[in-house]
Parts: C-alpha cells; sequence; structure tokens
C-alpha cells in the first residue's frame, strides 16, 4: 500500500468537497430558466389543477347554459380546445427544461459525492496505515519490555 505524506493529508483535509449544489445552482440561473421552474412547480400542483378544472367548468357552464342562444364558444368547444391544446405545448417543453435543469444538478451532486467518497477512502487508508504502523510499534515495544529485566532495587 502506497504511504500519503504528511503534506498531501493536510492538503485533503484543508481541500473542502462538500459544496451546497443547490447554492451553486441558483446564483448561475437567469431569469428565464427561474421562470420555467416556477412554472414546472406551479403546473404540478393541487392548486393549478383545482384553478384550471374551475376555468374549465365556468367557461363549460357559461357556453353551456348562460349564453344558449349566443354563445361565444360552442359545444363541442372547439375555442377551449384549442387553447387547451395551445396551453399544453407551452407547458411541456417549459417543464422539460425544468427537469433537464434538475438533472444537471443531480449529475453535479453525484460527482460532488464521487470527490467527497474518494477523500474519505484515501484519509481511512492513510489512518488504517498509521494504526497498524503503531501496532506493529506497540508490539515491538511489548517485545522489548518484556525481555527487559526488572531492576529490584
Amino acid at each position: 500500500m502506497k504511504h500519503t505524506t504528511e503534506e498531501q493529508i493536510q492538503a485533503l483535509f484543508d481541500q473542502r468537497q462538500a459544496k451546497n449544489i443547490n447554492e451553486l445552482q441558483q446564483e448561475q440561473l437567469t431569469f428565464g430558466q427561474r421562470l420555467s421552474d416556477w412554472i414546472a412547480a406551479k403546473a404540478g400542483s393541487w392548486g393549478f389543477i383545482i384553478g384550471f378544472l374551475s376555468i374549465l367548468l365556468i367557461w363549460i357552464v357559461i357556453n353551456g347554459w348562460v349564453l344558449m342562444y349566443q354563445p361565444f364558444d360552442p359545444y363541442p368547444f372547439i375555442l377551449l380546445n384549442l387553447i387547451l391544446s395551445c396551453i399544453a405545448a407551452l407547458q411541456a417543453p417549459i417543464i422539460m427544461m425544468s427537469q433537464n435543469r434538475q438533472e444537471a444538478k443531480d449529475r453535479i451532486r453525484s460527482e460532488n459525492d464521487f470527490l467527497i467518497d474518494q477523500k474519505a477512502e484515501i484519509i481511512i487508508e492513510e489512518l488504517y496505515v498509521q494504526i497498524m504502523e503503531l501496532k506493529q510499534q506497540q508490539k515491538t515495544m511489548m517485545g522489548w519490555l518484556k525481555n527487559e529485566p526488572l531492576d529490584d532495587e
């Protein structure tokens, strides 16, 4: 096993590998990226689902019963379908952008975890070597003490 020098061990201790990936990522986000994260967070919530269903229900009620004789979007609600298709067409890429950023953050976090594990492994190996050396020294000292004649003065 290769011995690591004291300077190399100290350099490993001095170099911090643990980083808050969320803070680093947040500092680098552009306005568009923050907006897409916000939209993805809102679009994936119960509030959005309930609000969206409410708007659909209101649209259907107004066009189906209130404006029965002169609806602006009569049944089968073609304008509503067009609006829903446009929302879906815009919302899907925005959510995918947010997911891609999350994937990149996960990749950085994984690389950071690897560096931390690698550093810990090197330090643990060096500690093991030092413990084995101390154990060998202790055995040598114990053998020396056993062979040493006792002074009975």
